[in-house]
């Protein structure tokens, strides 16, 4: 019984918010636990109100329904509810479960969560307002810090491990690996061969690969273990690290500083660092079935940005949090496209395009996007199918609030859905015919990024245009003459150029003659040379790496581009603040003294960059 007792809380240790518990609490929590199995189709809980209870799901899935039968979550292992403090949530009362699988769940009466909310602050803050109003409690009225908000963006992962990593060999046996892991007192281990990351266990494969399945303990783990495991780099943010295992449901990534293994991080780990996450809000998208439910998560975007502001989070961690909520809209609106019209008939990649390519978005903008699909593709066979699921995708971003591009720059359009040989054919006749039009595509188009789907179509259609345009120095003229257009709205004598007249008169457009400038000399400098990087910051890191640019000039452009970004948030924070839609535009009446001095000194270099590689490639 004592081993089992054991088990439940290595259990609960890795699941939120149990992970928040001091360890004298969680230890005792399992003796609390009463064990409920529910067979397929039956309520949960079989009599009485959900919130007389909280529910653990152990194994199996659970659909929470509404008062009018409405599917609010599907839930599954890890998953927690019932109990919401219903005194101060009282809608929670018409909420029940209904067990869709054999389900196993672990029951705790609201008295012992009571008692546990009373001693743990940080567990009780998660039985504040339920699933997607979480993150807009959190963000304005938890009353804490707002540095503490996010600090996850700017926490390197490496400050987040605290031991060597703990390595197996793929010869051992699973009796010990699980031994190891015992003495360890570790919920995962890495297996590795000569120093090479070759796989990873966790308790969960231990339990569901080896106990459920009845398999001998004396077989090799390699037998059992996950290969190619995902990981991270050391120098990522911890928020990077908390989105991905979102995004792939995972709870352990072990972490990596180029093919050196460095440690393991938990989910554990990150939220014992930091529960106030807009992770919250992601997890939150994945489980939602209706556009309208993730109608509710956009709307609140511009909070979060808000908040963001307040935080001083750096311009491009900022838009990494924003992108990541339009990524995760963009794939449950795919899962659910599939559930309805079943299996893709080929494979395929979503690729967005712009800004959310570049994981540079603010307030919400329009979407730019495009499919991807296999040369298999027949159009009389499976058009219908794309086209269908490119309508459900786009009408649903636009929904919550990602309008259409005003360009049809998106994969509801034929031309924009099309097979990879189609592809290449566009990027030919762009790069070796580089009229004004194709120039205008190639800004949008050599900025993508899948976000779901076939990623090796991606990789393949990516290579193929960068051996076209590496070194290709007359094209990359053509890219540079494009890109001096956008000139940066600063006179002769310093004196900022302001637009005259009309709706947006004295004021002057941060993105298109701040933001964008840097953003298009950056994409000549990574075509230039054949770098994979899309984000803007990235692209710079790398080239002044490869010398493309000098390192003093990136990292100018890299400063210049953040403190435009920044007073760009910091804008739109304001106008959101003021109930105002928010937008681009901004009059230096709004700028202090010192902000519109950096202001002209960031335009300036800008412009000195601009002329620089006008010269180069006049020549």
């Amino acid at each position: 019984m004592e081993i089992e007792l054991l088990e439940i809380r290595d259990f609960l240790a890795v699941h939120h918010p149990f992970d928040q518990l001091s360890d004298p609490f969680l230890t005792m929590l399992p003796e609390k636990l009463e064990i409920r199995y529910f067979r397929r189709n039956t309520s949960i809980p079989d009599s009485g109100s959900v919130n007389n209870y909280l529910y653990i799901v152990r194994s199996g899935a659970v659909e929470l329904l509404g008062k009018e039968n409405e599917l609010l979550a599907r839930l599954s292992e890890g998953d927690v509810f019932g109990y919401r403090a219903s005194h101060r949530e009282t809608q929670e009362k018409q909420r029940r479960g209904t067990a869709i699988e054999d389900t196993l769940v672990y029951q705790l009466s609201a008295s012992d969560v009571d008692h546990l909310c009373d001693k743990n602050p940080q567990f009780a803050y998660f039985f504040g307002p339920a699933g997607s109003d979480l993150l807009k409690d959190v963000m304005t009225s938890s009353g804490q810090d707002p540095k503490t908000q996010v600090s996850l963006m700017t926490t390197p992962i490496k400050d987040l491990i605290n031991r060597q990593p703990i390595t197996i060999s793929p010869s051992s046996t699973i009796r010990e690996t699980a031994l190891k892991m015992s003495e360890e007192r570790v919920s995962s281990i890495l297996v590795c061969a000569e120093g090479q990351l070759a796989g990873i266990v966790t308790d969960r494969d231990l339990r569901n690969r080896v106990v459920a399945e009845g398999l001998d303990y004396d077989i090799p783990i390699t037998e059992i273990m996950t290969f190619n495991p995902t990981t991270v780099d050391e120098s990522d943010f911890a928020f990077e690290a908390q989105l991905k295992m979102a995004r792939k449901n995972v709870h352990h990534l072990p972490v990596v500083r180029g093919d050196k293994i460095m440690g393991m991080l938990t989910v554990t780990d990150i939220t014992k660092h930091d529960t106030t996450s807009a992770v919250y809000l992601v997890n939150d998208i994945y489980k939602m079935d209706t556009v309208e439910q993730m109608q509710r998560i956009s709307a609140k975007v511009p909070q979060l940005l808000q908040s963001l502001a307040s935080a001083d989070a750096t311009a491009n961690s900022a838009g990494h949090v924003i992108t990541a909520i339009t990524d995760a809209i963009t794939n449950r609106l795919l899962q659910l496209a599939e559930e309805k019209l079943g299996p893709p008939p080929v494979a395929y990649a979503w690729l967005a395009a712009g800004s959310q390519a570049r994981n540079e978005q603010t307030a919400k903008s329009d979407q730019d996007n495009c499919l991807l699909i296999d040369d298999s593709y027949d159009p009389s066979t499976h058009g219908q199918y794309f086209q269908d699921m490119s309508r459900l995708v786009c009408d649903g971003l636009d929904a919550c609030g990602y309008i259409y591009c005003p360009g049809e720059m998106m994969a509801t359009t034929d031309k924009w859905r099309q097979p990879l040989q189609t592809w290449k054919h566009y990027f030919n006749r762009w790069i070796d015919q580089p009229e004004p039009m194709a120039l205008m595509l190639t800004c949008v188009f050599f900025d993508l990024r899948c976000v779901h789907g076939n990623i090796n179509l991606f990789r393949e259609l990516r290579e193929y245009v960068l051996r076209k345009t590496r070194g290709n120095r007359i094209f990359l003229a053509h890219m540079v003459g494009n890109a001096l257009t956008h000139q940066p709205p600063l006179g002769f004598f310093r004196n900022f150029v302001l637009i005259k007249g009309g709706e947006h008169d004295q004021t002057f457009d941060l993105k298109h003659t701040g933001i964008i400038p840097i953003v298009d000399l950056a994409r000549v400098y990574a075509l230039a040379a054949g770098s994979e990087a899309v984000n803007t910051q990235d692209r710079l890191a790398e080239v002044a790496e490869g010398g493309e640019v000098t390192a003093d000039s990136a990292r100018d452009l890299s400063d210049a581009l953040e403190f435009i970004c920044f007073l760009r948030i910091e804008h739109q924070a304001r106008q959101i603040r003021n109930d105002q839609q928010p937008d681009n535009f901004m009059s230096p009446d709004d700028l202090s003294h010192f902000e519109r001095n950096h202001l002209k000194d960031a335009f300036s270099v800008v412009r000195t960059m601009q002329n620089v590689l006008s010269q180069r490639y006049t020549r």
